[in-house]
């Protein structure tokens, strides 16, 4: 029995729409459907939750990398599928659907372990979404960003708006939503929506550099610093200071802490267990 390229392609699973690739503490997790410059489709949001709920929860995994094949991040959600058009679905089964494939934003921002995405080609609508919510961005010097929500006649999903106006303020996330602009690499670096441009070539080599030595780093530590910072963007004052008494305590009773301190006598570099 003959199959059509349809058929193929919707037979593609999830684990091939997302690859995952454990090396010495690093997970990388690359959205693989260059064909269609990584835009989101169901397929392609089951693969990176469960790529994301592999992160958090599996020990071996000290640090992520976040990437997308064929020299684009994500473009956002697959708009030329949804001209096509399909099977309406009822209001309260997509916004479900939607509210599942969230998620994966959710995971990588609260997860206790650092998140470096990969910018290059393009961040758009949900994918850039997705990059705001990592802990880091290194992006290519021809990336292209936006939000690109309002021109398709959206208004936004996947975190965009919390993650940056909780970045950049409500007056500069406002602008950037209504008006929709397409940013170079360097304009969302002066703004601080990026941590680092480099050259185009460097880009695969930056990104997993700097996300190995987060793989490599005091693990316990580094989970308690982006816990902390979670909390200041919700809590008060006073259960801020409660979470980095606690945390701040912990972190000094880790192997790691104990080998710093020891390396910093010997003046050497520490090596770091994640422990």
């Amino acid at each position: 029995m003959r199959t059509n390229n349809n058929e193929r392609q919707n037979a593609m699973s999830d684990s091939q729409m997302v690859l995952q690739s454990l090396e010495q503490g690093l997970l990388t997790i690359t959205m693989n459907r260059p064909e269609r410059r990584n835009a989101l489709n169901p397929d392609m949001t089951r693969g990176l939750i469960e790529a994301a709920r592999r992160a958090e929860g599996d020990p071996e995994v000290r640090a992520v990398l976040i990437r997308g094949a064929g020299g684009t991040f994500c473009v956002g959600g697959d708009v030329k599928s949804m001209a096509e058009g399909r099977a309406p679905l009822p209001f309260e089964t997509k916004m479900a659907n939607l509210r599942r494939g969230m998620e994966v934003s959710r995971i990588l921002h609260q997860m206790p372990k650092p998140v470096v995405a990969q910018l290059d080609g393009a961040a758009a609508g949900a994918g850039l979404s997705i990059a705001l919510s990592c802990d880091l961005r290194v992006a290519s010097a021809s990336c292209k960003i936006t939000t690109a929500f309002a021109k398709v006649g959206f208004s936004g999903d996947y975190g965009g708006t919390y993650f940056l106006t909780k970045m950049l303020g409500s007056a500069k996330a406002r602008e950037l939503y209504l008006m929709s602009p397409v940013l170079s690499a360097q304009e969302a670096y002066n703004l601080g929506m990026v941590s680092k441009v480099v050259p185009d070539a460097d880009i695969e080599a930056e990104a997993l550099e700097l996300a190995r030595s987060l793989a490599q780093g005091p693990s316990v530590a580094l989970g308690y610093i982006k816990r902390n910072i979670n909390n200041a963007e919700t809590m008060t004052l006073e259960a801020c200071f409660d979470g980095e008494a606690i945390h701040h305590s912990r972190a000094g009773e880790t192997a790691d802490h104990k080998e710093a301190a020891k390396a910093f006598v010997e003046k050497r570099k520490p090596t770091f267990q994640g422990q």
